[in-house]
């Protein structure tokens, strides 16, 4: 004697069959065309989906190599003696500059500060004359 199970599996059989028998040959060849369509395996990504992913890749790098080695902070430009850049032509020095450090400043500048204490004092910036 066979089970229900095996009863209803048979039966949805037949009806599949005779159901198959009776469709329409243009609803067939859509479902066909959807299930050959459905078993392909996945296609490949496009081309500009595929170069985006190790540009992306360098460019993250780069950055990230940049980061990484930026020149120091701390590091001063060249020095420029005092003379060239008076002689520039409206080359203004900033008030906001702050004294040398006593290490990195000449030792003659510290000798005579009576004078530059009365060089501050008598600013020769005042406007001139005509």
């Amino acid at each position: 004697m066979t089970s229900p199970d095996e009863r209803i599996k048979q039966r949805a059989r037949a009806l599949y069959h005779q159901a198959s028998q009776q469709l329409d040959p243009a609803i067939a060849g859509r479902l066909r065309a959807a299930r050959r369509e459905a078993l392909q395996p996945a296609r490949p990504p496009h081309r500009v989906a595929r170069l985006l992913l190790p540009a992306g890749a360098f460019a993250v790098i780069a950055l990230a190599a940049l980061m990484v080695w930026q020149p120091h902070r701390g590091a001063s430009a060249p020095t420029v003696p005092d003379m060239a850049v008076a002689t520039v032509p409206g080359a203004a020095q900033d008030d906001s500059d702050l004294p040398p450090d006593a290490d990195s400043a000449d030792p003659n500048l510290y000798q005579n500060l009576d004078f530059y204490g009365w060089l501050a004092a008598n600013d020769s910036t005042a406007p001139a004359r005509h």
